[in-house]
């Protein structure tokens, strides 16, 4: 259906809902790993009250971690408190990005990636947002950008990095929303650093 529909079916759950809560799922996020075969799949789990997202859990069955955040109450793995990375220049940080199918995705994501390569630790694409988003909440990683999301790959990811003390926001530093598909998602340290360095390449 494409990114328009996706936008479209958010838009219209969030304005006619006879509910304040909405439940946000991707049963399998990373499918293509899935199919292939690769631990890097998992599902993920949302819930927005009143267009805010207030419940997050990312289960990975691979490795019997489980990461959990409730609006106000922290994050955690396994039932223990987990944070966010402190790496504080982006010589140090280990960037996430995706490997996006369309064309535009595709082509601001390689704008991304030549930019980024030089002056950061290093890039992965590890290709299931669920997986990114937790491991930035838990600072396996430091930051993860993508060009073009829908809601059910990163709501219940960006619940969990701001309660884990990280940043959470669009391409040009908005916060986090429903409607939100260029985001960026990062240890707040280096978010805006990452966010400038996108900008000056084109990344819009």
């Amino acid at each position: 259906p494409g990114k328009e529909a996706s936008a479209a079916a958010i838009a219209a759950k969030l304005a006619t809902s006879p509910s304040y809560y909405l439940w946000i799922v991707d049963p399998i996020d990373g499918t293509t790993n899935f199919v292939h075969g690769m631990p890097l799949c998992m599902p993920s789990v949302a819930v927005a009250y009143k267009g805010q997202v207030v419940v997050g859990v990312i289960h990975d069955p691979h490795r019997g971690e489980t990461f959990t955040a409730v609006k106000g109450r922290g994050a955690h793995m396994n039932g223990e408190r987990i944070k966010v990375g402190q790496q504080s220049t982006l010589g140090d940080a280990i960037v996430a990005m995706g490997s996006p199918p369309a064309v535009e995705s595709m082509e601001m994501s390689l704008k991304g990636v030549r930019v980024l390569m030089p002056k950061v630790r290093t890039i992965r694409m590890l290709g299931s947002a669920a997986l990114m988003l937790a491991w930035v909440a838990i600072g396996r990683l430091t930051c993860y950008w993508e060009y073009d999301l829908s809601s059910w790959d990163i709501s219940a990811g960006a619940i969990l990095i701001e309660e884990a003390g990280g940043k959470f926001t669009d391409l040009e530093g908005n916060d986090f929303s429903l409607r939100v598909r260029k985001m960026c998602a990062s240890n707040g340290l280096i978010h805006d650093d990452i966010l400038c360095v996108l900008k000056e390449a084109g990344v819009v």
